[in-house]
């Protein structure tokens, strides 16, 4: 059980408070004026930020937000201050709200000035109503937890030879939608994962994505898997192990949160991917160059948009390059 829940409980099994908000600190390690609170009578969980003065708050935005309330409400101990509450009002959705939660906590965490933080509440928000929502669904497709497990393979790669763990998180860009799945300053790499019998058939999805005007070195990361049923390593394995690696980096374990969220990974998902496991078949890394077989943006009349091919390498191909070459060149810049 996450440790917000627990709070929570706690707080909804004292007997002191008939109405009103009774609120704790999530951890010491929270700069931000903001608890984990429960308001009475009603008994609804919500987050607690304390703020001076009564904010404008533009809530157009999150008016099809069915499933919470902002209401801003008065501090009995301090009278010149009050709480700005953000509300759960769907009891059954505690395990979504108890993670989004927790991830806003780890937003917010070093932000000490009041309207940078009701700016960054409500920014975070918004984004919210698009999370509430992938919670809601029946989990990731199949093709994206295929996706979500080759980027999460190559970041635990990148973790083990890389002393920058924040870093490593850092540049995975694979759940921000991003053109590249890893990007940073003059490089990128696009992890593509094949599998059945056209293992060797990598599908490009945009035009952008391996082409070098826009970011000079591109790097191609492939992994064929075979898909088994509990045999092999499953996607919760995966998430879990990345996980046990940056344990004790804060820093990097909460980023790593946010991105899985982003990803559209939830723990009331995990039951669906617990049975289909992944085996490694091969692995190969491409350096993309002028040769390299590609279509580049500047080849493409402007009248044809959404363009998507395939490539079939083999390989004894002379854009080939080995793993330690790779993570030789994709380090920081004061590595």
């Amino acid at each position: 059980m996450m440790r917000i829940e627990t709070i929570w409980e706690e707080l909804e099994g004292d007997q002191s408070l008939n109405s009103g908000i009774i609120y704790k600190r999530f951890s010491e390690e929270i700069k931000s004026d903001i608890y984990v609170a429960v308001k009475s009578p009603e008994k609804l969980r919500c987050i607690a930020a304390r703020v001076n003065a009564s904010p404008h708050l533009d809530t157009e935005k999150l008016d099809n937000f069915r499933e919470i309330k902002i209401e801003a409400v008065e501090d009995q101990q301090h009278p010149e201050k009050q709480f700005l509450l953000i509300l759960l009002l769907d009891p059954q959705h505690q395990d979504i709200f108890a993670t989004l939660s927790e991830d806003l906590m780890n937003q917010v965490k070093d932000i000490t000035d009041e309207n940078q933080l009701i700016k960054d509440l409500f920014s975070r928000l918004i984004k919210w109503q698009t999370l509430f929502e992938k919670a809601k669904s029946l989990g990731l497709s199949e093709e994206s937890q295929i996706g979500l497990y080759g980027e999460l393979f190559f970041l635990r790669k990148f973790l083990k030879r890389e002393t920058n763990q924040e870093f490593c998180v850092e540049v995975w860009k694979g759940p921000e939608n991003a053109v590249q799945d890893f990007q940073y300053s003059n490089w990128a790499v696009e992890v593509k994962v094949t599998h059945g019998k056209n293992h060797q058939k990598i599908h490009i999805s945009n035009e952008r994505q391996l082409d070098t005007d826009f970011v000079p070195n591109i790097y191609l990361y492939h992994l064929s898997v075979d898909i088994r049923e509990e045999k092999g390593e499953s996607l919760n394995d995966m998430v879990d192990d990345v996980f046990k690696i940056i344990n004790e980096n804060g820093i990097a374990s909460a980023l790593y949160k946010s991105k899985l969220l982003d990803a559209g990974f939830y723990d009331n998902h995990r039951s669906l991917y617990s049975t289909k496991s992944y085996n490694i078949r091969m692995e190969r890394v491409f350096r993309v160059n002028d040769t390299f077989p590609r279509i580049s943006e500047s080849q493409i009349p402007s009248e044809i948009g959404d363009v998507r091919y395939s490539v079939v390498i083999g390989d004894d191909v002379p854009w080939k390059l080995s793993e330690d070459e790779l993570f030789l060149t994709i380090r920081p810049k004061n590595a």
